[in-house]
């Protein structure tokens, strides 16, 4: 049977409520009665009851992730981060998915703002008036997608795209086309913003094709729009979307990189496994998902504090105050990606 507060207080000699105090008030309890409370509650395993625990903190222990689409890999990756760290601060996850649909991510941070302590939002598609409104609501910490006023863990997509045009620059290839995903999507403005810059900076031309769903159907419809251009390369949203325009391309009978090379984003584990073996630029998925978990938590604890540590992401000398927070030169402390190289790029062919 489980040990209760009874039984730790008597182990202790002292009253339940003076053990109730030395777990959630310990500066309202002396040092010698705190030490024998906690040697009472490791000897016998106690674990607070977490309703018992929420009347006194006035906090519930969960929190509320909220991802556009779950059975894409990227959002499953990032929400194992999330679930790992939170278990190791003793915090359950309540989990939401919005079927990439904007309209629907208020509504569902409101129904859980009434059951957890705070939110974290991952890639949301909502505007940031949109978002600044959420944040009235409940406490929200933001993940790929950077929002004025509102705390966050990004990426250096800037960064990324420069990998990705100087890996097929290096390569021969002059015209690269860009697959952009939706048009919502923070991450594909700045992704095409930083193809946009890098392609000036290196010397290429960049062939946007257009908005398509972040999926491996929104793949294969950008392939024979991606042929058109004429470009002898292609950098997709996503490893998704890369992985419908190999499938689309093998069909044609468009050889993969003879012909066209092609690049994703993300790493999910189907880019080593897609024929041929996509190249793409790797985030640091479930980091993300773990340093946004201490930073909401952070905010939990003293707002004030929380919101300094938002504003201060980056820096040579890395994240005060979060354990394992990367030192990063880039701005509001985006995590970088890294390209990794596979068999889907290669010389640009000879016209």
């Amino acid at each position: 049977m489980a040990a209760t507060i009874r039984d730790v207080a008597r182990l202790a000699g002292v009253s339940p409520s003076t053990v109730s105090r030395a777990l959630s008030l310990p500066e309202m309890v002396n040092a010698a009665t705190r030490a024998r409370v906690a040697a009472a509650v490791e000897q016998l395993g106690y674990e607070p009851n977490r309703a018992a625990r929420g009347l006194i903190t006035g906090r519930t222990g969960t929190i509320g992730l909220v991802v556009p689409d779950l059975a894409n890999p990227f959002f499953a990756s990032v929400t194992k981060g999330i679930q790992a760290r939170a278990r190791h601060h003793d915090v359950a996850v309540f989990v939401a998915d919005t079927d990439e649909d904007p309209a629907a991510e208020a509504g569902l941070v409101r129904a859980l703002s009434k059951q957890v302590d705070g939110v974290v939002l991952c890639s949301p598609r909502a505007s940031d008036e949109e978002l600044a409104a959420i944040a009235q609501d409940t406490t929200v910490v933001l993940v790929n997608r950077a929002a004025e006023g509102l705390p966050g863990v990004n990426y250096d997509n800037e960064d990324g795209m420069r990998q990705a045009v100087a890996h097929l620059v290096a390569l021969g290839h002059r015209r690269i086309a860009w697959v952009g995903g939706p048009a919502s999507s923070w991450s594909t403005q700045h992704r095409g913003l930083g193809l946009a810059n890098a392609a000036a900076a290196l010397g290429a031309e960049l062939a946007p094709v257009g908005n398509f769903a972040p999926t491996y159907e929104g793949g294969m419809a950008a392939a024979d729009q991606v042929v058109a251009t004429g470009a002898s390369a292609v950098v997709a949203y996503n490893d998704l979307v890369a992985i419908g325009l190999l499938a689309r391309l093998h069909s044609r009978g468009i050889s993969v990189p003879a012909e066209l090379s092609v690049v994703g984003v993300d790493d999910i584990a189907m880019s080593r496994m897609a024929r041929p073996a996509l190249t793409t630029v790797r985030l640091p998925k479930q980091e993300a998902g773990r340093l946004a978990v201490e930073l909401l938590l952070a905010m939990l604890d003293d707002p004030d504090r929380g919101r300094d540590l938002g504003r201060d992401l980056g820096g040579d000398q890395g994240r005060p105050g979060l354990p394992g927070w990367p030192g990063t030169a880039a701005n509001h402390g985006d995590l970088h990606g890294e390209l990794i190289v596979r068999e889907s790029t290669g010389p640009a062919p000879q016209k």
